[in-house]
């Protein structure tokens, strides 16, 4: 699936509108799914099995319609990277949610658009900041310090709670960067000129084996009594989130411009923010939510000319 000139691209419609909040609200959800199934499978092998299984139906997927996966290109090294990278993402996601809420979660993990932001204009031509995409930059990033100040504020500095909490707060940043990593990889290497589906392959390809050794090297193969919900948890981020989510984003770019398109990224914490609180009854403070507005805030000035991968 090879895109199309920008030209032949045009501003979101109301289909483009509705499916990318339908979109944003799944990927939304996916924080409150994996925060679920951890009660029953260990984060490591969990996060494998789900790349595993998309990776299944990607080929699938690719084979149905005739799209090459295994000719010669060079993109092996970038796709390699890019797979290790995206790994390095969710290693960080389901580690960070054993130790913060859901809700915390969606907030520092969209940070990622200013990290892709900072790393485009660094690595890829034509893709300098203007002035009101860094002020956004220093806006999200001063959120992230007040949104950190009021983990240690809002619980005894000195508590073991209270440090796992910031613990699991630096890794949702973390896994920012690893996934505004991967899109620079992406777009400053030779997968920039792959299909969407063998670069979505990579990343989970690699991505499943890297977490499944992980979850055989740290010992996190153990299950426990595995629910309807924790298979259905699975099944939705495997299923809907890493595969049908994904391959409607591509979709989506090979008709519509992406610069549109991502002003809707901010859209997606607001979803995982609400799902943390209606539905596993995660509380937040006032300070908090300033600190997510500021983020927020910073996000829709950073994608007012800059176009950013999803998650």
């Amino acid at each position: 699936m090879s895109m199309p000139s920008l030209a032949l691209r045009r501003a979101p419609d109301a289909t483009a509108v509705i499916v990318m909040i339908a979109l944003c609200g799944a990927w939304g959800f996916q924080q409150v799914a994996i925060k679920e199934a951890n009660a029953s499978i260990p984060p490591m092998l969990q996060a494998g099995i789900r790349s595993l299984i998309a990776t299944l139906l990607v080929w699938i997927w690719t084979r149905t319609r005739g799209v090459p996966l295994f000719q010669r290109d060079d993109t092996l090294p970038a796709g390699l990277l890019a797979g290790v990278l995206f790994g390095g993402e969710f290693v960080c996601i389901f580690f960070g949610l054993n130790l913060t809420t859901a809700t915390r979660m969606a907030v520092f993990l969209y940070t990622a658009p200013c990290f892709t932001a900072l790393g485009l204009h660094r690595f890829v031509a034509g893709e300098r900041l203007s002035r009101t995409q860094w002020s956004g930059i220093v806006l999200a990033f001063c959120g992230i310090a007040l949104a950190f100040a009021d983990g240690f504020l809002h619980g005894n500095p000195n508590s073991a709670s209270t440090l796992r909490g910031i613990a699991g707060d630096a890794l949702g940043i973390l896994a920012g960067i690893f996934w505004a990593a991967t899109t620079v990889v992406v777009r400053a290497s030779s997968l920039a000129h792959a299909s969407a589906s063998k670069t979505l392959f990579y990343q989970l390809a690699v991505s499943a084996v890297l977490l499944l050794v992980l979850a055989a090297g740290i010992g996190q193969t153990h299950v426990e009594a595995v629910s309807p919900m924790t298979i259905a948890s699975l099944a939705y981020q495997a299923v809907v989130v890493a595969f049908v989510s994904y391959l409607t984003w591509f979709w989506l770019l090979t008709r519509y411009m992406a610069s549109r398109l991502s002003v809707f990224s901010f859209l997606t914490p607001i979803f995982g923010v609400t799902f943390g609180v209606l539905l596993l009854g995660e509380h937040f403070t006032a300070r908090f939510m300033i600190a997510a507005a500021m983020v927020l805030a910073g996000i829709a000035l950073v994608n007012r000319s800059a176009p950013i991968a999803k998650r």
